[in-house]
């Protein structure tokens, strides 16, 4: 069985966190998902389980840092062109994200970044392996 991530993300209004992610082309495993948590599906074996301030704090004993004031994480998801990056990137700012920092460009390497409606910052990525640095040539 392939392991699988589940990254664990405090958030302040469900609804509305819903709505952002669904608004980003993200589905919901409803098994998993009602008003105190939803499970978002990011791929096959990648998911974010969205949890409300109160239920995330049953998780852990400390402190939920504000998002918008520290960092904890950067969530990076990778894209299959520089085209879904942008298209993504596009329908994230449209439902309300904001954009950190301006889009980065290393010609094997382009990724922009956004902060989402708690401030948690998240990166698209479109990595090209065959042109990365220290890609070894081709066999004759």
């Amino acid at each position: 069985m392939a392991r699988k991530i589940f990254v664990n993300l405090p958030i302040a209004d469900m609804q509305r966190s819903r709505a952002f992610f669904e608004a980003l082309g993200f589905s919901f495993n409803p098994q998993f998902t009602n008003e105190q948590g939803a499970c978002m599906v990011i791929s096959e074996d990648i998911y974010a389980m969205l949890l409300v301030h109160p239920f995330f704090q049953t998780f852990t004993a400390k402190r939920i840092a504000d998002a918008r004031e520290s960092a904890q994480v950067l969530l990076c998801l990778s894209c299959d062109s520089r085209g879904e990056v942008d298209a993504l990137m596009a329908r994230a700012l449209a439902a309300g994200a904001t954009e950190p920092r301006p889009a980065q460009d290393h010609g094997f390497m382009y990724y922009r970044a956004f902060d989402d409606l708690d401030g948690h910052g998240w990166e698209l990525m479109h990595m090209d392996m065959a042109a990365a640095p220290g890609t070894p040539p081709a066999a004759a």
